[in-house]
């Protein structure tokens, strides 16, 4: 099982990235999939998540900007991020739990200027 998120990258204040997250060696329609963020000098913290019936849900400090969406025919889960803040700055992580262990891809750095 290997995930691989992308789209990062450098973006001033109130501008908009979208991330990827290319899963491969499983069902992937079948799975819970999130994303993660892990901020400079921070722990990392749980963003968001989309059901295999794409039932989405939000940590608070994002909710009304981001955006979770998924392609079963892809294989691929999208984190659609608006109205970037400085306090977004972070390496993202995609993840999975298969087989009771939790599956990261290997994070994106997003870092947001003020």
């Amino acid at each position: 099982v290997q995930l691989q998120a992308s789209g990062g990258g450098l973006v001033q204040a109130g501008g908009s990235l979208r991330l990827s997250c290319k899963a491969s060696g499983i069902n992937f329609k079948l799975y819970t999939m999130k994303w993660y963020r892990q901020p400079p000098g921070k722990q990392r913290e749980w963003v968001a998540g989309i059901t295999s019936g794409h039932v989405t849900s939000y940590v608070d400090a994002v909710k009304g900007r981001f955006t979770v969406s998924r392609d079963n025919v892809r294989r691929m889960m999208y984190l659609q991020m608006d109205r970037l803040e400085p306090e977004d700055t972070a390496v993202y992580y995609c993840n999975t739990q298969y087989s009771g262990t939790d599956v990261w891809g290997q994070g994106t750095l997003v870092t947001v200027s003020s």
